[in-house]
């Protein structure tokens, strides 16, 4: 049996911006996983998820595609992956086999409500992952966002891909979107191998190193938000005048400059601060295309952290789920978590995830 994991991850800064091409964001991993096993079959493979039931979806191959045994399936994410990653592997001269797959994650609550920690990306990198050692293939991080971006653009049009570069990655990172319309333009005419081997278009993927007093908290509201609805509202409406979308993206994309020569400099207020200007700027952008990204509940959240001395904001698309907040380590934070825990915000025990690498 071969088992492999990918993190969540959470948006620190750059959301809805880092849907157009150029502009960037600041992601953290976080160790809360998504686990994926695969056991070599022979004549039948299966796909099970602890997410919808102990019951698989059967496949068998027909030439180098999976059929499986049912039309409705809630694995469009990993079957994707399996595609992308098996033209990859026949690239590379390997036979393609039969295996059972069975995924776990941790990225919901017991109930199976979402906390918003990127599960579609965590299930499409840990499946690369896990097929790139069935298949004895070594990916470079680079190479498996690469990978998991070609498998997800398609299925999650207008996804940043931020995600995946966080859950191949780990730890912090700035992340700068490529050019999702040039990777399928691209790749209706190239091989995957070929498509890996470019250079993407304003892609760049950068490890971060947070400040030694930097403190990451973490709070759910318990509603659970759809990150591509709520992108797409504001897609829909950002040609409205209203919306005033060129003056978010420049007022973004200075943020996140900003942001990341703060996190260069080691400078926790300086972080702070652009955190705080960043919710200003989802708020304005939320006023102007309608969309209610900051909920009553995150309003809470970030109103008890900025009280107790942190800097907060909501953390994704917004709508729900998390927001994090930003605090130096000196600070007492019991007061925060009772204040929460009154608000019905729930704290999350979370902590940064840094990928080990094993030199190759």
């Amino acid at each position: 049996m071969i088992e492999e994991k990918a993190p969540g991850k959470l948006y620190i800064a750059g959301e809805y911006a880092v849907i157009e091409p150029g502009n960037s964001a600041i992601l953290v991993a976080v160790d809360r996983f998504l686990r994926v096993r695969l056991e070599p079959a022979e004549e039948l493979g299966s796909l099970a998820s602890s997410q919808y039931g102990r019951l698989p979806v059967r496949w068998r191959r027909s030439g180098d595609e999976l059929v499986l045994d049912r039309e409705e399936n809630p694995f469009d994410y990993v079957l994707s992956a399996i595609s992308v990653t098996e033209k990859y592997a026949r690239e590379h001269g390997r036979s393609l086999g039969i295996y059972h797959l069975t995924i776990d994650s941790q990225l919901d609550d017991f109930s199976g409500r979402k906390y918003g920690l990127g599960s579609s990306g965590a299930v499409t990198v840990a499946t690369i992952k896990v097929l790139a050692r069935f298949y004895d293939l070594t990916l470079s991080p680079l190479t498996l966002f690469k990978l998991a971006a070609l498998a997800q653009i398609d299925i999650q049009p207008n996804g940043s891909c931020g995600d995946l570069a966080a859950s191949a990655y780990g730890g912090w990172i700035a992340y700068t979107a490529f050019d999702r319309d040039w990777a399928r333009r691209e790749r209706a005419g190239r091989s995957v191998s070929a498509m890996v081997e470019l250079d993407w278009p304003h892609l760049e993927v950068r490890p971060l190193r947070a400040p030694f007093d930097l403190r990451l908290i973490i709070g759910w509201t318990g509603a659970p938000a759809s990150t591509p609805a709520l992108v797409a509202m504001v897609q829909a409406r950002k040609q409205r005048r209203e919306t005033h979308y060129e003056e978010f993206l420049a007022g973004a994309k200075a943020c996140l400059a900003s942001m990341i020569d703060a996190f260069d400099t080691g400078s926790t207020a300086r972080i702070q601060h652009q955190v705080r200007v960043y919710r200003k700027l989802l708020h304005a952008l939320g006023q102007g295309a309608e969309t209610g990204i900051e909920t009553p509940a995150l309003d809470l959240l970030c109103a008890e952290a900025e009280r107790f001395g942190g800097a907060a904001k909501t953390s994704g698309a917004g709508g729900g789920d998390c927001g994090i907040a930003l605090f130096d380590d000196s600070v007492d934070l019991t007061p925060l978590f009772e204040a929460w825990t009154r608000g019905g915000i729930l704290p999350l025990t979370l902590q940064v995830f840094e990928e080990t690498r094993h030199p190759r």
